[in-house]
């Protein structure tokens, strides 16, 4: 008798219940993040979105974990234009605010992000507080 005589699949997820690989999935959409640091910000956005567009039909945690990653990474990309135009507006002494409020935000997308990723791959599914829900 050959092995494949005896194999059996191991039993299915449960529905409603995301399997290991697609919380591990669902973590790489968070953690793909960052590579804006890499790339100088544009990686924020573009990771998570790969992730989503690659996992949306296949595995519906991962997708979305990866949108909810995309929707929080775009508000900040478009907090972060609103600080860099009112620097500019203000020829550079709105800077006394914006610098601040900046790093602060820079400090919580990295706390916030570790926590979704962490979440994710416990099969919980994370959303960030404050996000605009722009990709539905």
């Amino acid at each position: 008798m050959s092995d494949f005589e005896n194999y059996t699949a191991p039993p299915a997820a449960p529905v409603g219940v995301a399997s290991q690989e697609e919380k591990q999935w669902g973590m790489f959409g968070h953690l793909s993040a960052f590579t804006g640091l890499v790339t100088g910000g544009i990686g924020n956005i573009v990771g998570p979105l790969v992730i989503w567009l690659v996992k949306k039909d296949t595995m519906p945690f991962a997708a979305d974990q990866a949108k909810e990653a995309l929707n929080f990474n775009i508000t900040l990309a478009l907090v972060g234009v609103a600080l860099a135009i009112l620097t500019f507006i203000t020829f550079g002494l709105g800077a006394i605010l914006t610098i601040p409020v900046g790093l602060l935000l820079f400090l919580a997308w990295l706390v916030l992000t570790i926590m979704a990723a962490i979440k994710a791959n416990e099969g919980v599914a994370y959303r960030y507080p404050f996000t605009l829900r722009l990709v539905k």
